[in-house]
């Protein structure tokens, strides 16, 4: 093989040492131990920080990464900044995975990782699998993860699969992260639009016009049919029967039918909790009955009310109303009571931007309580999604029947597009749906660009399999080798992905993983198009040439670890 070009010099490794490898957060953990080691040697009289920021210089020459470490603790240490800066260099200098600290500016420490240390990051990858990126930040923290939760009076809309996509990317983020999820699915199966949708069904059936306030579209008329032929003589019922049937007949197919396509969306919920149980357990009369014995309920109008004014709130609450009928603010009170008895440390609801001024009301039914909204509950409002075709907005309409569902989202550009679209911008972003751009195989569609990249690098690792060239053991390899510039880019960049998944679980930003992996996969692709990883012709392998495939392996594991956390597959071949 070829030899590659020379790329940026770097340190060579210590003698008799072999650097492990060092990720961003790893390298964190040694600047503590620096810290630590001057404090202990009495050099350094500072308290040691919990936290040490790590950053890639945006200067490749200013090394592997920077810490501003010197400059926050110059104060305590009643030192200039770069006197301190000079004395954790010396105790940085002395670690096997460390080539070269230089103090820079006002007391910056740039490090140059020594080459195996970095190289080293490909393997331990390859190594960890399907591990790789996973931590244990988050463990001990038992969520409950609620989401879509869409009324059952119709398909699931595109705004709601916004929240299927981001939901389950989020839950898998936070498993990944060590906490302990629960995803839930609220069931809204009581109250007056279960009653309007149970109407909209007896009138499709009798051809009658749909009620002013009721549903319609293709699906009304579908599961009315479907009630029909499965209870004959159904509609020489009296008013009454016909509609309790089609309420609990309509709604179990309904509900059915919203399941089966979330599932063929990748997206399964560990519980599916029914509003209705809720109203039969004696549910609502137990929330109420706790908040009455903490001094919150008081009666006026002949309704029952809770005072959320004493918490913040806008305006005070009605439990019950002066018909004798509970609200479905009485029903939240006791399911989030539900869920804390349920051993769940923090309720996490996501919720779309229609909903949110429930925020402040919910908070204060945390609050009365006796929780702390800020510790005990978490609400997540995301902004709409429109869908574009051709240049021109796909409009919607539930009660009009015009509905873009899930299932047409899926059928014009496929489930993993869809996911991945979805979960690409932040949720505080309004976004347009292009269905031209996600539905073409190129390279200004993200998750083809993606996908492509994981599948340029199954036919390479083939190809190297036919030619007999395998990884070997991980200890054999010589991670040295990868000295290139494009080579030394994609390991830093694997190198950070245990990082992009804690800090998008911490801020509950699925699109964090995204952005990421759109990075990591034009970073292969430019190591690609500068290095060659297979030997031509009667060319001979070297060591270079099995550094290479591990590096690609590497990449390749990253790829689908990231793809996994979105749901999206990390096809072989495209």
């Amino acid at each position: 093989m070829h030899a590659v070009g020379p790329g940026r010099a770097r340190g060579a490794r210590k003698t008799g040492q072999y650097a492990r490898a060092v990720t961003p957060e790893q390298l964190q953990d040694v600047v503590r131990t620096a810290v630590s080691g001057a404090v202990g040697r009495g050099v350094l009289a500072v308290e040691v920080p919990d936290e040490v920021v790590v950053e890639r210089p945006k200067v490749r020459e200013h090394g592997d990464y920077a810490t501003n470490i010197a400059l926050r603790l110059a104060k305590a240490a009643g030192r200039p900044p770069r006197e301190v800066a000079e004395v954790l260099a010396d105790e940085l200098r002395a670690q096997s995975a460390i080539a070269r600290v230089d103090v820079a500016g006002p007391g910056f420490l740039n490090i140059t990782l020594a080459q195996g240390a970095l190289g080293q990051i490909a393997v331990n990858a390859v190594t960890a699998g399907e591990a790789y990126g996973r931590t244990d930040v988050l463990a001990g923290q038992r969520l409950n993860l609620e989401f879509v939760s869409a009324n059952p009076t119709g398909p699931v809309h595109i705004g709601s699969v916004r929240w299927a996509a981001v939901g389950d990317a989020l839950g898998r983020l936070l498993t990944a992260s060590g906490a302990d999820v629960t995803r839930e699915y609220y069931f809204n199966d009581a109250g007056s639009q279960i009653d309007r949708f149970a109407r909209s069904l007896q009138a499709a059936a009798t051809g009658q016009p749909i009620p002013e306030d009721g549903y319609a579209g293709a699906y009304i008329d579908d599961i009315a049919a479907q009630v029909v032929s499965a209870e004959p003589g159904l509609l020489e019922r009296s008013d009454d029967e016909q509609v309790q049937v089609f309420r609990a007949q309509g709604v179990d197919l309904m509900f059915a039918e919203i399941r089966t396509s979330l599932t063929e969306f990748g997206v399964v919920f560990d519980v599916y909790f029914s509003e209705r149980t809720l109203h039969e357990s004696g549910a609502l009369e137990k929330a109420i009955a706790r908040l009455r014995e903490q001094g919150h309920v008081y009666e006026a109008d002949n309704a029952v009310w809770l005072r959320t004014t004493d918490f913040a709130d806008d305006k005070d609450r009605v439990l019950v109303k002066s018909d004798g009928e509970p609200t479905y603010f009485a029903a939240d009170c006791a399911y989030y009571l539900n869920k804390r008895e349920r051993g769940f440390d923090k309720v996490v609801i996501m919720l779309g931007a229609d909903h949110a001024g429930y925020v402040g009301r919910y908070k204060a039914l945390v609050a009365a309580f006796g929780d702390d909204p800020e510790q005990h509950l978490e609400i997540l409002i995301g902004q709409l999604v429109n869908l574009v075709r051709d240049g021109e907005p796909v409009k919607m309409s539930k009660r009009a029947g015009t509905v873009i569902t899930l299932g047409d989202m899926v059928e014009a550009i496929g489930a993993d597009a869809g996911r991945y679209a979805l979960a690409r911008a932040s949720i505080d972003q309004q976004i347009d749906l292009d269905l031209d751009l996600w539905s073409r195989r190129s390279n200004d569609n993200p998750v083809f660009y993606v996908q492509y990249a994981h599948a340029r690098i199954s036919s390479v690792l083939r190809n190297a399999a036919e030619l007999g060239l395998t990884l070997g053991k991980a200890g054999d390899v010589d991670v040295t080798q990868l000295a290139h510039e494009r080579e030394t880019d994609l390991l830093r960049a694997i190198g950070e992905f245990p990082r992009v998944l804690t800090a998008a679980a911490e801020l509950r930003a699925p699109h964090r993983v995204a952005r990421y992996l759109e990075e990591l996969a034009g970073t292969y692709h430019r190591f690609y198009d500068s290095c060659r990883v297979l030997p031509r012709g009667d060319e001979e392998t070297t060591p270079l040439t099995t550094a290479r495939l591990w590096l690609c392996a590497a990449t390749a594991q990253v790829l689908r670890n990231g793809l996994d956390v979105l749901g999206v597959h990390a096809p072989e071949r495209m």
